[in-house]
């Protein structure tokens, strides 16, 4: 079965380096052994790095035994869907790449919020 995104296509990879996703897969799948719901993709900033970190999250941190590198700004990770409503409840909510969000996200929060999140790509001039 085909995982969907936020969108209610297909779910896209969201990073493979970093390796990210519950399963280190690339993607933000998910399932029931996901208890933080790591399903939303997005580009990390520093400010969200730093409200992670304050949070008792700190993502920044190479931690080897995890496979987990640790994030710089501009990386893109798959956020537990909480984790970013938090930041988003606080102003400091990265951005998302909704293609690459799981539709498990919805149950958290809404279209509209990750929509107003999105990432945006330019436009190709005419």
């Amino acid at each position: 079965m085909t995982a969907l995104n936020v969108l209610g296509t297909e779910l896209q990879a969201c990073s493979f380096d970093p390796l990210t996703g519950f399963f280190r897969d690339g993607c933000c799948n998910t399932d029931t052994e996901d208890h933080g719901t790591h399903v939303v993709c997005a580009r990390v900033t520093a400010e969200f790095l730093a409200y992670s970190r304050q949070r008792g999250n700190d993502l920044s941190t190479p931690r080897p035994e995890y496979r987990f590198v640790g994030l710089q700004p501009g990386d893109r990770w798959c956020l537990c869907a909480r984790r970013w409503k938090e930041a988003l409840l606080a102003g400091v909510a990265p951005p998302v790449q909704l293609e690459a969000t799981h539709a498990k996200a919805l149950e958290i929060v809404t279209l509209a919020q990750l929509q107003a999140h999105a990432l945006r790509t330019p436009q190709a001039p005419a």
